[in-house]
């Protein structure tokens, strides 16, 4: 329905051969991964060829033990947004305590991670088929966050654990993979970082010893990993006016097929209500708004939108101008507006237009209409007036108010309309619908009118087209 978009923001471009590690501190584990990284690029037959950037996340260790965990975390993600402003590849972690959070970092990482235990699992699989019986050296901590049962899952694995502390010397080391040894386990893997140096120490064991930075190692420059999935984004330029955004934004959700919160769609709003009008530009009294129309969207195709919508239907004068500079698409409201009148009432010739004279005078929507062979009804230009001032007015929407002096001004233009012989009305600015409970509408002397909805549509488009993309995006496509 929409094309996916292109980028043409600052954020870089990942690059395929660039790999973002998060080290720990200057510490035997850390120079002993990055010399085993260093091997397994060289061993690609290509020297050099990667580009590695090494960043060491904020370290939590001042912090209680209640609030280390999250700071970890939090601090991990963001060296990755680090990476992905620099336009890293890959992610690499070698680091089995971020294993109790992985789902979480996967899940809103813009970069792909190189999973380590998952690249233990496929080792062991491709090398160790036989082995069903997995033997655990590590702490008591990594043993209670369970990673290792996600990644090898009973029944076709047993998990057999030596998690006592002080397991930091080779002997110490050698005597807990012979315990594990001697109670079944057909391969030991030090869940350690500080433990994987010690692999080549410990000297001679009834069962193999893996080691973990080499394996990880290979699988990081061996791989191609996808870009992670991402929802879809609707983009959402608002402010113009404020209350109509709210509005719009209570239709997307009404319209979405949803048994929990995480069903609903994910919506990017910039409300922006310093745009300057763009009726007052359009009838030559106020300030052009395109630049800043322009500069809301570029905010959000940055903000990894996929589409923008306006619920505003003044603005769209301008879109023509705009979207050829950007690399996501608009959804035009009034072109959706005048499809859905001509596939709901295929026998309809007129349509009446309640719109403020900015729109009128732009032709959107004379245009719109004109081409699916419809004739656009305008108020009189007295009642024109009052529609402005239903809308403008001291007493009108966009001063709050939806009751009253507004409310009288806009029946007395659809009443005009109706003694006219006009059967359907677009409520073309978005303010209106904010009066109106639905779209039918009876008269005192009994006539019916039906009042058409842009927003109403809009909304629906978007959550259309968040459906047909099923959700979920490559983040190569995305616009940021």
């Amino acid at each position: 329905m929409f094309p996916l978009p292109r980028s043409r923001d600052a954020t870089p471009q990942p690059r395929e051969r660039s790999l973002g590690v998060i080290s720990g501190p200057e510490s035997p584990a850390s120079a002993d991964f990055r010399q085993k990284l260093t091997q397994a690029t060289g061993a690609q037959g290509q020297p050099g060829c990667f580009d590695i950037v090494f960043e060491e996340p904020v370290s939590s260790a001042a912090l209680d033990t209640n609030t280390q965990s999250a700071a970890w975390k939090l601090s991990l993600f963001d060296v990755i947004g680090s990476f992905a402003a620099r336009g890293v590849g890959t992610v690499v972690i070698p680091c089995f305590s971020s294993h109790g959070f992985m789902g979480e970092l996967k899940a809103n990482s813009p970069l792909p991670i190189a999973d380590m235990l998952d690249a233990l699992h496929t080792h062991v699989r491709s090398h160790f088929p036989a082995a069903r019986r997995i033997g655990i050296v590590t702490s008591a901590h990594l043993r209670g966050q369970g990673a290792f049962e996600r990644y090898f899952p009973y029944p076709n694995f047993e998990i057999l654990y030596h998690s006592e502390e002080g397991n930091d010397s080779p002997q110490a080391f050698r005597k807990a993979c012979a315990e594990l040894a001697q109670q079944g386990a057909q391969l030991i893997i030090p869940g350690l970082s500080e433990l994987i140096p010690l692999v080549p120490q410990i000297g001679p064991v009834s069962v193999p010893v893996i080691d973990p930075h080499r394996i990880y190692a290979q699988y990081v420059v061996s791989q191609t990993l996808p870009p992670p999935q991402r929802r879809f984004k609707i983009g959402v330029l608002g402010g113009v006016g404020p209350a109509a955004t709210v509005d719009f934004l209570h239709k997307v959700v009404r319209n979405t097929p949803a048994h929990r919160d995480q069903d609903h769609l994910q919506v990017l709003v910039e409300q922006n209500p310093q745009i300057p009008d763009r009726t007052e530009y359009l009838l030559g009294t106020g300030p052009d708004p395109t630049l800043a129309l322009y500069a809301t969207c570029r905010k959000l195709q940055a903000g990894g939108a996929d589409l923008i919508a306006i619920p505003c239907n003044t603005a769209h004068a301008f879109i023509d101008l705009i979207q050829p500079h950007l690399d996501i698409p608009i959804v035009n409201m009034l072109t959706a507006t005048v499809s859905h009148l001509r596939e709901s009432f295929p026998t309809l010739r007129e349509v009446g237009l309640l719109a403020t004279s900015g729109t009128l005078a732009s032709g959107i929507y004379h245009r719109a209409l004109q081409s699916q062979g419809l004739r656009e009804i305008v108020p009189l230009p007295t009642l024109q007036a009052r529609m402005m001032n239903a809308i403008y007015g001291p007493q009108g929407i966009k001063a709050g108010f939806t009751s009253g002096a507004c409310v009288e001004d806009i029946d007395a233009v659809i009443g005009d309309l109706v003694i006219r012989g006009v059967q359907v009305i677009i409520l073309g600015c978005t303010e209106l619908p904010l009066l109106f409970r639905h779209r039918g509408l009876t008269l005192r002397d009994r006539q019916r009118v039906t009042l058409v909805d842009p927003t109403e549509i809009l909304a629906r488009h978007c959550v259309e087209a968040a459906a047909a993309s099923t959700h979920l995006i490559g983040a190569a496509h995305r616009g940021a």
